[in-house]
């Protein structure tokens, strides 16, 4: 749709990666404002009466938060720095959840001064420095409980956090005892509860399982005359990364948890879709430094390395990689590494692909969520330009790093002292 081949040569919407690659350089990571739209707006259209909250972390570039605050998105928040992002973005505070388990007080004094719709709270003593806060500020701080259903999603594990022994929420046994021990707080409301079992859910049946199990406590909670507004199913859903993946779509998301949740009349979902609105509608740009053999090994150095895209070492994550120009070789048995000095810094490990010549373009697929968001300045590399593809139009939404942004944190610091 928005990335596709037009006579041999990779285009992304109406430009060709060729054209892109000569105007902003390489390694640079490009996205397609088309996708973007059609991504965001597939969750409208299925919650078109709840609230979709934007999950920040996948990826925080500014330009693309003033997008989605456009399209009405919310925000799933986890530092105090991506609320300063949402709210400069213009995304409405009514519209925010605070998520996150190791909140401090200045963080959530900022969220109480901001008016953020909730937090969703992952820990009692979380929830006691919430209320001491909100106490000294003379406020009320609306909150959920982060519950965690014990619910596995069968994805890797690091992106796993639905499960017992995981850092993330509250243990699905105690949270009516939770939900008690906050009614008798003076300065908290509650106003809702929160479940997310994970990252890269390629199958509804984890989501219903939680539903159900949440469902419990909702009526459980209701008896007790502890009355929720909000349920909050987290995100999750994954994307294509391979061929054979075939992800669920939001329609079938909410389909799945109305089941559930319809006969809830009184109570407004909220979701939280991250990777599965930006991760698909990024690619890569980069290019071929060297090609070279060790023992029976091949190998093609490019100029992306794991500062530009630290998945594959982090969850040994499969990318798809094109070349931009289609090209008659062969693919052979090889990696693509970075330039990185870490024997960790690949692309891809062995993997089918044409022996490209040096200086030929490559094409990293899906990186649109955690590529640049998770990106460093490892090795003292400069980070990487981004741009946005608008039909014919090309929107520049990060300057690439100059050598003096190497330094402009670490110079003139008596001031600081």
């Amino acid at each position: 749709m928005g990335i596709k081949y037009i006579k041999n040569e990779l285009f992304i919407e109406q430009i060709s990666a060729v054209k892109l690659a000569e105007l902003c350089d390489t390694p640079t990571y490009v996205y397609s404002k088309k996708l973007i739209l059609n991504n965001f707006n597939s969750y409208k259209k299925a919650f078109n009466n709840d609230i979709v909250c934007y999950a920040v972390k996948a990826n925080s570039n500014q330009t693309l938060l003033e997008i989605l605050s456009n399209l009405g998105a919310g925000a799933d928040i986890v530092s105090g720095g991506e609320l300063f992002k949402v709210l400069r973005a213009g995304i409405n505070p009514q519209k925010i959840v605070y998520s996150g388990v190791g909140k401090t007080a200045e963080e959530i004094k900022y969220a109480l001064e901001s008016n953020i719709l909730m937090f969703n709270v992952e820990s009692y003593e979380e929830l006691c420095a919430i209320n001491k806060i909100a106490k000294q500020m003379n406020k009320k701080a609306r909150i959920a409980f982060r519950v965690n259903p014990n619910v596995d999603p069968d994805t890797h594990k690091y992106i796993a956090t639905g499960k017992h022994g995981t850092k993330f929420g509250i243990k699905y046994e105690d949270a009516i005892d939770m939900y008690i021990s906050a009614s008798k707080m003076a300065n908290i409301e509650i106003i809702g509860i929160d479940t997310h079992i994970g990252s890269q859910i390629l199958k509804i049946e984890p989501y219903k399982l939680a539903a159900l199990k949440i469902s419990k406590l909702i009526d459980k909670l209701e008896s007790l005359n502890i009355h929720l507004k909000y349920i909050d199913i987290g995100g999750g859903l994954g994307i294509k990364y391979e061929k054979n993946q075939k992800p669920p779509k939001p329609i079938e998301l909410k389909k799945a948890v109305m089941s559930v949740f319809g006969k809830y009349k009184d109570k407004t979902l909220i979701v939280e879709p991250g990777r599965s609105i930006i991760g698909n509608t990024g690619v890569m740009l980069g290019k071929v430094i060297y090609r070279k053999k060790s023992g029976n090994k091949n190998f093609l150095i490019v100029d992306i390395g794991m500062n530009d895209l630290i998945r594959p070492t982090l969850y040994d994550a499969y990318h798809n990689i094109l070349p931009v120009k289609k090209t008659s070789k062969k693919p052979i048995t090889l990696d693509i590494v970075g330039p990185i000095c870490e024997s960790g810094d690949f692309i891809a490990k062995d993997r089918k692909f044409p022996l490209l010549e040096q200086g030929d373009l490559i094409a990293v697929e899906c990186i649109g969520a955690y590529g640049s968001a998770m990106s460093s300045q490892y090795n003292s590399r400069k980070r990487s330009r981004g741009i946005i593809v608008d039909g014919k139009k090309v929107i520049h939404i990060r300057r690439r790093d100059e050598f003096e942004d190497l330094l402009r944190l670490e110079e003139n610091l008596e001031k600081y002292l």
